[in-house]
């Protein structure tokens, strides 16, 4: 530090301050800073500075399920947003929602020295017996009302009204529905909507299939789906198993969207290449881990722990080519 104030010409508070991110320090000489510690190779000693501030720069995450894609979308945006933030991020993935398994991610986490955690769709906060242990600020990402801990999502119910009534108001009588699992929160909010929009559209209101976000899951249902006439349009609760289902109404003869229309939910970088192009709605991201991290570091600045309430991020719907009329509408 004494051989970076020297070749600045400041003093070894001034790198300090520099050092540390401070506001405090006019931006030509924490350029003549920053250019002497590139120089020289200077790297500030993190566990001195967590001495003197407190803080250790580093969030955690624990995350369940990091093969879904909106749970690895919205950890890739977390980890972004950190790094705007000049925080670093340690991940710990959970196999199985359970209690122990919870309990052991924060213990690990709280060892490897983090600021704050955040819990990357985590139904298990619903457990009655789970006390999160204290000290740390949490945010959530889902949104569950009623949790002590703050939480950041997109409007799944929202959206799925729009794919629901974006359907019916091509002239379908009824919208079919490809469900998540019924252990997800995002799953469960758009089975919710789908089946309130439809009620408040006095439309019929078909039994629900299931499927585990997989395309495979989807093609499952879509050979039952394609066997009954009655079918013209169907939502999937995510885009790959509205492709699974496109797939299995091809081979049953069914062209979408002449005689079936599908909407899909997540709008993946490669919705616009299937065959046809899907109709979908698209889900930010990015914004969702921006005011994740956002939410957690005001927590973590302020000291204070954050009140429960559910950040809310709008999604759209993008209409594609795998929309249409019903057959035969007039």
């Amino acid at each position: 530090m004494a051989d970076v104030a020297a070749m600045a010409g400041v003093s070894s508070q001034t790198v300090s301050r520099v050092a540390n991110s401070r506001s405090n320090v006019d931006e030509a000489t924490r350029e003549r800073v920053l250019s002497a510690m590139r120089m020289l190779g200077y790297r500030p000693n993190t566990a001195a500075r967590a001495l003197a501030t407190g803080r250790f720069r580093m969030l955690g995450v624990i995350s369940f399920g990091l093969n879904a894609y909106g749970n690895a979308r919205t950890l890739e945006a977390i980890v972004a947003a950190a790094q705007d933030a000049d925080y670093s991020v340690n991940v710990v993935s959970v196999r199985a929602q359970t209690e122990s398994a919870v309990r052991a991610a924060f213990e690990r986490l709280t060892l490897q020295a983090v600021d704050g955690i955040i819990l990357n769709e985590a139904q298990i906060l619903d457990t009655p017996t789970l006390r999160l242990p204290s000290g740390l600020p949490v945010v959530v990402v889902d949104g569950e009302e009623g949790r002590r801990q703050p939480g950041v999502d997109t409007n799944q119910a929202e959206g799925a009204r729009l794919a629901t009534r974006h359907l019916l108001d091509l002239g379908h009588r009824s919208v079919w529905h490809l469900a998540g699992p019924q252990d997800s929160f995002a799953a469960r909010r758009r089975a919710e909507a789908w089946h309130g929009t439809l009620k408040a559209a006095g439309a019929a209101t078909p039994p629900v299939l299931y499927g585990d976000w997989s395309a495979d899951s989807g093609y499952a249902a879509g050979r039952e789906l394609a066997a009954k006439p009655e079918v013209t349009a169907v939502f999937a609760a995510n885009d790959q198993m509205a492709l699974g289902v496109v797939r299995a109404l091809s081979e049953a003869g069914r062209k979408v969207p002449d005689e079936v229309s599908i909407v899909g939910f997540d709008d993946l970088a490669e919705a616009s290449c299937f065959l046809p192009p899907l109709t979908t709605v698209h889900q930010d991201f990015e914004e969702v881990g921006r005011q994740c991290v956002s939410r957690l570091l005001d927590q973590i600045h302020t000291g204070e722990a954050g009140t429960g309430g559910v950040s809310s991020v709008a999604p759209r719907l993008v209409i594609r080519a795998s929309t249409a009329g019903p057959p035969h509408a007039s």
